[in-house]
């Protein structure tokens, strides 16, 4: 059983009014760039596939999409945008789902694989992740980097969204590596509604560890879709891991 959180129809339900600046073309675009160059010709595999923000559009830009969710609620929202013919969807969790076929690319985005709550799930993503490439395939992950440097001394949380209609904060244990996101936002009528969302958080070393141990080779480590250079001040990495 995953211990990743689950969400349900009403999560679904909002998720994209929720992260619309997520589907600008500003942040979407250099994404979509990105992965439609590694992928090729495809086909690709999205892990975690949510409603479709990243392979909905790829799949428009000639590369074959499937996917991997959890959540089926958050499939059903996918499914008003384009039908399982066209963009398969298997339900399941992201470390142990197989689906059939070999894939020069899969990829996983916007911080997700940090839903999955233990280190061991994680380890199993990235083998789950190799198994389903082809040789010479790639793993792709975009992942914040840990802002623990803005914590001083005595301080649990960090904001991480401070907005007219919302306010987001992260809560970590740094002994344990889990992490907290707490969600207050205004609804139109003036009320305020929280959500909560849990999650492990990785270091990029870690990372390729877990890649090493999945038979992966680092191939390139950016600190965004725009292919700057990562940094010890970057705040994210975009990382790419080939299949030999």
């Amino acid at each position: 059983m995953t211990s990743s959180d689950l969400w349900d129809d009403s999560t679904a339900r909002r998720y994209d009014e929720a992260t619309s600046d997520m589907f600008a073309p500003d942040v979407l675009g250099p994404t979509l760039d990105v992965l439609a160059e590694l992928a090729g010709s495809g086909p690709a595999l999205e892990l975690a596939i949510g409603t479709g923000r990243v392979g909905v559009p790829l799949r428009t830009r000639g590369v074959p999409v499937s996917g991997i969710e959890l959540s089926a609620p958050m499939v059903a929202q996918l499914r008003r945008k384009v039908d399982d013919a066209t963009l398969p969807v298997a339900i399941g969790d992201m470390a142990t789902t197989r689906v059939p076929g070999e894939f020069a690319l899969v990829y996983l985005v916007f911080n997700t694989i940090g839903n999955l709550r233990t280190q061991a799930e994680q380890v199993a993503c990235f083998r789950n992740a190799a198994a389903h490439l082809r040789s010479g395939g790639r793993f792709v992950i975009e992942l914040v980097v840990p802002p623990l440097r803005r914590f001083p001394p005595g301080q649990a949380g960090v904001p991480f969204d401070i907005s007219e209609r919302h306010l987001g904060f992260d809560t970590y244990d740094l002994a344990t590596q889990q992490g907290t996101s707490h969600h207050y936002t205004t609804e139109p009528d003036g009320s305020i509604r929280y959500g909560a969302s849990n999650f492990r958080y990785i270091w990029p070393g870690e990372c390729d560890l877990m890649a090493q141990l999945a038979g992966l080779e680092l191939e390139h480590r950016w600190a965004d879709w725009h292919r700057s250079p990562f940094t010890s001040d970057s705040e994210s990495h975009v990382s790419v891991w080939r299949k030999p």
